[in-house]
């Protein structure tokens, strides 16, 4: 078994490395002067089981085409398999047509990924579940929920779970019943991409820690408007957790000036240096759970027992 990984989040790859007690493979992924990807494969792939790790985060089609030329030289270095790891699948939110004359780009992308070699592919928290079934080739989806859930034991005061959403339901009441929790759900009016108003909640938030879980933070509008209702509604105090911290554009100076508690993420995607200087930010690490998917399924043994 092989390991290795571009520029897109070499922290985490390292995590799963000393995980699995096992090296980083030796490779140069570098840019000509014009800034076209060049991946090198320092050792000899022949015959191996090899793992990428690259998360299609910011710059997000920079690292797609590091993930993409690396497949490459993989299959042409005669690697007998070769996965995809993805901790987080950029384009997921356009994983259907959103208007007239509008892309699947998230379906563009499962073409791509698999165009350019892999067998298979490993993934945290899709976006839409439903992108899965736009590749043909086994994809296996882990949960995060594992290991927030871990971290969220710890509080036990008299919580209630929100959905920022009513899409988001479904996972805010599986945290809800391992947590043993309420569960509210937030009316939300979107009027454009990237713009969110929340105007109503439906349940009871009053004298209660709410924690609002989602599966991931972009611009922080949904979040930062999420929280100031919870709290016009009583809520003690106010807590979030998503498993990619996109944190774009002015996320940082919003959840900064926000009513928020805390916000816990995970390291699918590394933190920017102004992320990393918040004091609200929480990061708890995923590669526990990604290596230990990666050994499964170099062993050829079951993933879903890692939720069982």
């Amino acid at each position: 078994m092989r390991i290795l990984t571009g520029n897109s989040n070499r922290p985490l790859a390292e995590a799963i490395s000393a995980y699995l007690n096992l090296p980083l493979t030796k490779a140069s992924v570098r840019r000509f002067s014009d800034m076209e990807v060049f991946v090198e494969i320092e050792e000899n792939m022949r015959g191996e089981d090899v793992f990428v790790i690259q998360s299609t985060c910011y710059p997000a089609n920079d690292n797609l085409m590091e993930l993409l030329v690396t497949l490459d030289a993989l299959n042409r270095a005669s690697a007998r398999r070769v996965t995809a790891v993805v901790p987080y699948y950029g384009y997921a939110r356009q994983d259907r047509k959103s208007g007239p004359r509008t892309p699947i780009s998230a379906k563009l992308v499962a073409n791509l990924v698999t165009s350019a070699g892999a067998d298979r592919v490993l993934t945290m928290d899709l976006h839409a579940g439903q992108i899965q079934g736009y590749f043909d080739l086994p994809v296996d989806n882990l949960y995060a929920s594992k290991v927030l859930l871990d971290y969220l034991e710890d509080f036990n005061d008299n919580l209630v779970i929100i959905s920022p959403d009513a899409g988001g339901t479904e996972r805010a009441r599986a945290y809800a019943k391992r947590l043993e929790a309420g569960l509210a759900i937030v009316d939300k009016r979107r009027d454009a991409p990237n713009k969110a108003e929340a105007m109503n909640v439906i349940g009871d938030v009053r004298d209660k820690c709410a924690i609002i879980v989602d599966d991931m933070i972009d611009t922080a509008g949904t979040l930062v408007t999420a929280s100031k209702v919870l709290q016009d509604k009583g809520a003690k105090s106010v807590l979030a957790c998503a498993t990619h911290p996109v944190l774009s554009g002015p996320a940082i100076e919003r959840i900064e000036n926000s009513e928020l508690n805390q916000v816990i993420v995970t390291d699918t995607i590394p933190l920017s240096p102004e992320a990393q200087e918040s004091d609200k930010i929480k990061v708890v690490s995923v590669a526990g759970l990604l290596g230990q998917a990666v050994a499964n399924i170099h062993r050829e043994s079951s993933v879903s027992l890692l939720f069982s």
